[in-house]
């Protein structure tokens, strides 16, 4: 009878765990207000192709390609990335396993197999966790990193941006200033006065952050005036 109590208890508490690993990786920070950033115009022509978002706008020279944010939807970054292609940075945003850019860092491969001759120079980053994986992929193509709320997790001779919000609550910077031993010497950072860590994405409060006191817009409007300066 013991025995049969103890497999019992010991059945209970595995399925408990796998309910709780489940709940957890399908569970994220949905996007909000991104609709109308994932249909085309005269400006950016925005494809869906398998796990990955196209915004083809009036560049053919330049293109990045980013990685979500841990738990955070990919299309919350529709808005900044179809404004970066509407101004000449042609995006490719992939949709993670679990929306976790660490389940397939060298996501990056297949649309570089297959889209590598389009442009001349070719970049890769993304938004907190995803930037940190970003770090991570190595290709003779990539030109350069760009973090948003992130930082690399190994050496990188390339150029980097860097870029944060002064009031970012997530963003942990003992590790971030540790991270600066992996930075090149061609490395640039911008502080984005007032910014926090959500407003890089569209899915409202993230858990931990502080309040920014510029609006969402403005700081994706100085990010994307950051990245288009570092590019170009």
């Amino acid at each position: 009878m013991k025995k049969r109590k103890i497999i019992v208890i010991t059945i209970i508490i595995f399925f408990l765990i796998i309910t709780t690993i489940f709940i957890y990786l399908n569970s994220s920070y949905k996007a909000i207000n991104v609709d109308k950033y994932l249909k085309s115009n005269n400006q950016v022509k925005v494809i869906k192709e398998n796990n990955t978002y196209i915004f083809d706008g009036v560049g053919e020279d330049t293109a990045l390609i980013f990685y979500q944010g841990g738990k955070v939807e990919n299309i919350s970054y529709a808005p900044l990335l179809y404004n970066l292609a509407s101004n000449g940075i042609d995006c490719y945003l992939v949709k993670m396993p679990f929306n976790l850019a660490i389940f397939n860092k060298d996501s990056a491969n297949d649309i570089l197999n297959k889209y590598k001759n389009d442009y001349n120079n070719w970049y890769i980053g993304g938004h907190s966790l995803g930037g940190v994986v970003a770090s991570l992929y190595d290709n003779e193509l990539i030109a350069g990193y760009i973090f948003l709320a992130s930082y690399p997790n190994k050496e990188i001779n390339k150029p980097i941006l860097l870029i944060r919000g002064d009031k970012d609550g997530v963003l942990k910077l003992d590790g971030y200033n540790d991270s600066k031993k992996y930075w090149s010497n061609s490395s640039k950072e911008v502080i984005i006065e007032g910014g926090n860590h959500a407003n890089f994405g569209n899915y409202g409060k993230q858990k931990k952050d502080n309040k920014s006191t510029i609006s969402r817009k403005e700081q994706q409007k100085q990010t994307i005036q950051a990245i288009i300066e570092y590019i170009k």
